[in-house]
């Protein structure tokens, strides 16, 4: 029996285009939109299913599959479809799975597009969404009706870092014959692989940790062999592809992503906990702190805590918006999962949109404050911080 090899190993290993003729080291970029054949009959071969060779881009490149393989290995499931956005592979997953008719779970801490699809997109389509609090397994299960075809989950959830039970809500799936969809985007494969905790499918925004350097956009659905024929199928029609030269950069973004997130995963507990106490802080919020109020679960369900740390400031909105004039190092932008620090203030920025109140409804309050924790000196990030509140 093969001894079954580390994360580590995985991220650098797996994947490798066995196929390449000329002995590459680092995969070719394969940029190309079609594949020639040989004869016609290889042709008829490959469209009809008899023949793993490629066809067109859209369905399949070498390039992309090496991704593929790499983050499959990662989130330790059979297969993996690469998109060309996170949303693609949310999309894609979801018109795959769901009917007219059909009943979606969705928990609230999420992704502010991926909820609009859920509630504002799918119901287009027939389909109806009940939402549900992120922290409350009861709440999943009384959810639950004849149709449900789909519970829909984010953990940590975005942007109040609340968790969601992944083992719990596996069962409560399988035991109302529905599809659970776990959102790995803030965790990675490094700190939580849901599908070993019994969800079904696991989806990124890949844009994020998984490239690392803020310079692709790219996403992922991670399953079983059965799930993913299954998705493909969807995924072909949208076309939600991923390019080959991003293809190339995520594939060389996990090979690094274990070293990255152990980084994350450290400034962001010291980060925490240097402004746990602070005047001007009233609450940090962050999995790893034992004031967090699911910090067991986190404990529980994950290897590392993250690289996500929220700041609710004593100021409000107002304190929020000179924060974010006031800092020199970290990165007031949107997105996260970079090596360098990014922040931003979800009331005055990305949820600015929304009432005070709906912002509360989901436990965003005026004055929260996104940091995703990069991999600097830590010092050096507590220091900008500590400057920008003395303003806030």
């Amino acid at each position: 029996m093969s001894r079954k090899r580390g994360v580590r190993t995985d991220a650098v290993h797996a994947g490798r285009m066995v196929e390449d003729s000329l002995g590459a080291v680092s995969p070719p970029i394969y940029q190309t939109a079609t594949f020639e054949y040989a004869s016609a009959e290889q042709g008829a071969a490959r469209f009809a299913g008899e023949d793993d060779g490629y066809v067109y881009t859209r369905f399949g490149n070498p390039t992309v599959a090496v991704f593929e393989q790499r983050l499959a290995a990662l989130e330790r499931t059979e297969a993996a479809i690469a998109t060309s956005s996170g949303m693609a592979a949310i999309s894609t997953t979801l018109l795959g799975l769901l009917r007219a008719g059909d009943h979606a779970i969705v928990t609230d801490a999420l992704y502010t597009a991926a909820l609009t699809f859920l509630r504002q997109t799918l119901p287009a389509f027939g389909v109806e969404c009940t939402v549900v609090d992120a922290t409350s397994t009861a709440a999943i299960e009384d959810a639950v009706r004849d149709e449900t075809r789909v519970i829909y989950c984010e953990t940590p959830g975005n942007p109040t870092l609340a968790l969601v039970d992944l083992a719990a809500v596996g069962a409560i799936g399988r035991n109302a014959g529905a599809t659970t969809i776990c959102d790995n985007t803030f965790a990675t494969p490094i700190n939580q692989r849901p599908c070993e905790l019994g969800i079904d499918v696991s989806v990124h925004s890949a844009t994020k940790y998984i490239g690392g350097h803020g310079d692709i956009v790219a996403g992922a659905i991670c399953a079983s062999r059965e799930m993913i024929d299954r998705l493909w199928k969807t995924h072909i029609q949208i076309g939600g592809c991923l390019a080959p030269m991003d293809a190339f950069l995520a594939a060389r973004g996990l090979q690094t992503l274990p070293l990255r997130m152990r980084a994350h995963n450290e400034n962001a507990m010291q980060i925490a906990e240097a402004f746990v106490g602070h005047p001007k802080v009233a609450r940090v919020i962050y999995p790893g702190l034992p004031s967090h109020p699911q910090h067991e679960l986190a404990a529980r369900q994950m290897g590392g805590f993250g690289g996500m740390v929220c700041l609710d400031l004593a100021g409000g909105v107002e304190a929020g918006r000179r924060m974010m004039n006031a800092v020199d190092l970290c990165t007031l932008t949107v997105s996260l999962g970079e090596v360098k620090t990014l922040i931003s203030h979800p009331a005055s920025m990305t949820h600015s949109m929304l009432s005070p109140e709906d912002r509360r409804s989901v436990g965003i309050s005026d004055g929260l404050v996104r940091l995703s924790v990069g991999i600097e000196d830590p010092e050096d990030i507590i220091a900008d911080l500590e400057q920008a509140l003395e303003v806030a």
